[in-house]
């Protein structure tokens, strides 16, 4: 299983964006908004890689962060607790965080800390990862091609 490190460092070799770390009162204010609208709080590998990024983009795939992230020119990349505030509406969406995304699939994990490719209409599961980064990096590479 990769680490948080070896993930950010294997990502940026391919020409991701990484954002500045969150701060740790980000992480905590974000994991009680995702608490508060029924959707999964951070699992470890999430709060080890925001300790080192804010979030991700490479492409057209995304890895949301804590907060928003400027994104130069183009329109910014919200924070995960919008994007999962946006969804908390669904069923489906409950007992889950969206992560990320790409053109072709959402990204998240349920309350077990399970990471999952997920159906951009129905969130319905498509694929279980053992491997949080690899679910990460499948969502990033994806946003590459």
């Amino acid at each position: 299983m990769m680490t948080a490190s070896e993930f950010l460092n294997k990502m940026k070799s391919r020409g991701a964006y990484s954002a500045p770390p969150a701060t740790q009162n980000a992480i905590n204010l974000c994991n009680v908004q995702l608490q508060q609208m029924r959707a999964a709080m951070f699992p470890m590998p999430m709060i080890e890689l925001y300790n080192m990024t804010g979030g991700m983009h490479m492409g057209t795939g995304y890895i949301f962060g804590p907060m928003e992230i400027p994104n130069g020119l183009r329109i910014p990349i919200p924070s995960i607790a919008a994007i999962n505030s946006d969804m908390s509406s669904i069923d489906a969406a409950h007992g889950k965080t969206i992560v990320g995304r790409n053109d072709l699939f959402l990204f998240g994990f349920d309350t077990m800390g399970n990471f999952m490719m997920l159906d951009n209409l129905t969130l319905k599961t498509l694929r279980t990862y053992d491997d949080p980064y690899r679910a990460l990096a499948d969502c990033l590479i994806a946003g590459k091609i």
